[in-house]
């Protein structure tokens, strides 16, 4: 009874007989007591479209970790509480990461622990095999939730994108939100271009560890992440103001390990190695905090200028010739400008053969940001 219990909530939307194998060991014999395998038929996407009415229904789990005992203590606090809430009131099933230490999880909370270096972030970790969104957890339990808290799922089928895009998430996909808070307003929009910079380092950090060929991840702007021409991630960022805070929920995603539907890191790198070799999803997101934490406070106390550099040589813009929309007497007219970098404001620096500097906002209807670009001149 409590085994099918657990198991639905790991997997709502199959049935134990599904199961390719349940295993049952003594305690004194050390291996796990209860292994969880994966489900014979696995569905390659998930989106609210296609969620199940069981999935929409039942109990979703999050499993709670910290690194140090202060973490620990908030997590047992939260769960006895019973403090964390989703926007749409979706019943939630609380476990402490302790309590399930002899059942097989498919995020290895201790790999990510133990690959963690960064001293404020990502400490506190909450972890759901599936989940409405990333974001609704750390944003709507900000003030529950100590800052630089993640939340990590295998599948979300509520996820959200720019302009209020559903974000269908892919099994094999890291996806994770994460919390900050910053004091000035004119530099939030630029956290973005800090946290796409610090995923790709970071792939570049695990591939160098391990002995791989290096996978340039590359960043198109404002917040998508491309690999060999085609996209494998994105950015998403919102804030509040409170307090004389501004609350900042950042989330990430990127295929690590789904050929479908463009292409994933997993699927490059195999094609760079005769090696049987993959990233994991936990070495990856250990980095990014290790790297985030760094970028983030020379940023915060010098600015994007020393990131500057390493920034632009990791987007795909330097010198991209794009067509914009310039308003002359009244009339929109298509001209053509050169992209040079970024404004202070964090939008996109171009000259025109006029010479003319000039600062390229998106129209906000485009689905492509490059597709409407409005042109303001700068003096």
């Amino acid at each position: 009874m409590l085994l099918d219990r657990f198991a639905r909530l790991l997997c709502p939307h199959i049935s134990l007989s599904s199961l390719s194998r349940l295993v049952f060991r003594d305690r004194k014999t050390n291996p796990p007591l209860l292994t969880l395998a994966a489900p014979r038929h696995t569905v390659s996407r998930c989106s609210l479209s296609m969620a199940s009415q069981s999935e929409l229904e039942s109990p979703l789990l999050l499993v709670l970790c910290g690194k140090s005992s202060i973490e620990i203590e908030l997590a047992n606090r939260l769960k006895n509480d019973n403090a964390l809430k989703l926007p749409d009131n979706h019943e939630l099933s609380i476990r402490l990461h302790s309590e399930l230490d002899n059942v097989k999880l498919s995020f290895d909370f201790d790999l990510f622990m133990n690959s963690l270096s960064a001293t404020r972030l990502g400490r506190f970790l909450i972890w759901s095999p599936r989940l409405t969104s990333t974001h609704d957890v750390v944003s709507h339990n900000f003030a529950e939730l100590p800052v630089g808290s993640v939340c990590v799922t295998d599948v979300q089928f509520k996820g959200r994108g720019r302009s209020k895009n559903v974000w269908e998430s892919p099994n094999g996909c890291l996806m994770f939100s994460f919390t900050i808070q910053m004091d000035d307003g004119r530099i939030v929009p630029l956290l973005q271009y800090i946290v796409s910079l610090a995923v790709t380092e970071a792939v570049k950090e695990v591939c160098a560890k391990d002995g791989l060929p290096q996978i340039q991840v590359r960043i198109k702007w404002p917040n998508d992440l491309y690999l060999n021409g085609l996209k494998v991630g994105g950015i998403l960022c919102t804030s509040t103001y409170k307090s004389m805070k501004f609350n900042v929920s950042a989330g990430i995603g990127l295929n690590v390990d789904n050929r479908h539907p463009t292409t994933c890191l997993n699927a490059i790198l195999q094609e760079l190695t005769s090696m049987s070799c993959q990233l994991q999803r936990e070495d990856i997101i250990a980095s990014f905090f290790n790297k985030f934490e760094k970028f983030f406070d020379l940023f915060i106390h010098q600015g994007f200028q020393p990131l500057e550099e390493l920034y632009y040589n990791t987007w795909l813009h330097s010198g991209q010739r794009v067509i914009v929309q310039d308003n002359s007497e009244g009339q929109l007219m298509d001209k053509v400008v050169t992209i040079q970098g970024l404004t202070s404001a964090g939008y996109l620096m171009a000259f025109g053969d006029d010479g003319q500097m000039c600062e390229l906002h998106p129209d906000g209807n485009s689905f492509d940001f490059f597709k409407g670009l409005v042109k303001r001149k700068l003096s």
